[in-house]
């Protein structure tokens, strides 16, 4: 019977931290990470990514230099599927919506739920590293979109 060192016990779990943060790190979602400010407004979107690789955000405002909470989101995997909850006060009778990440498509993130009223799908598309385009978009991809800088 092989017995296992505490040196080896070390270097095993040693690579397997690694490969665990470099796998969360190279996520598909993970450049959303950081404080976004929409272009031209006093609106924010925070995202943080959590040890497991999960995503938990929030959006605001700022009113007299307080944040004002529009809507808290979080970006779960289940299964193979990522998911993007969001849950705004006073609307939908409180419940979380949650968006499924269309896997087809590949030059942007794009959380969808054709059940929805509006929006039935949520998109970021990374510009740059301090720049994102966000679409929200309902029925035909009517909507709007918005441009959010890094903070």
């Amino acid at each position: 019977m092989y017995r296992l060192s505490v040196r080896n016990f070390a270097l095993i779990s040693l690579i397997c931290f690694l490969f665990s943060c470099s796998a969360s790190q190279n996520s598909p979602i993970s450049f959303l990470e950081g404080v976004w400010k929409i272009a031209d407004k006093e609106k924010y979107e925070a995202w943080e990514q959590k040890a497991n690789g999960e995503f938990s955000g929030y959006s605001y405002k700022l009113i007299d230099g307080k944040k004002d909470i529009l809507e808290t989101l979080s970006i779960t995997k289940i299964g193979n599927e990522f998911v993007y909850e969001a849950t705004v006060p006073n609307q939908n009778e409180g419940k979380t919506i949650q968006f499924v990440l269309n896997a087809k498509i590949n030059n942007y993130l794009s959380f969808e739920n054709d059940k929805h009223d509006f929006p039935k799908k949520i998109q970021y598309k990374k510009i740059t590293d301090n720049e994102i385009d966000v679409a929200v978009l309902g029925s035909d991809n009517n909507g709007f979109t918005y441009k959010q800088y890094r903070e």
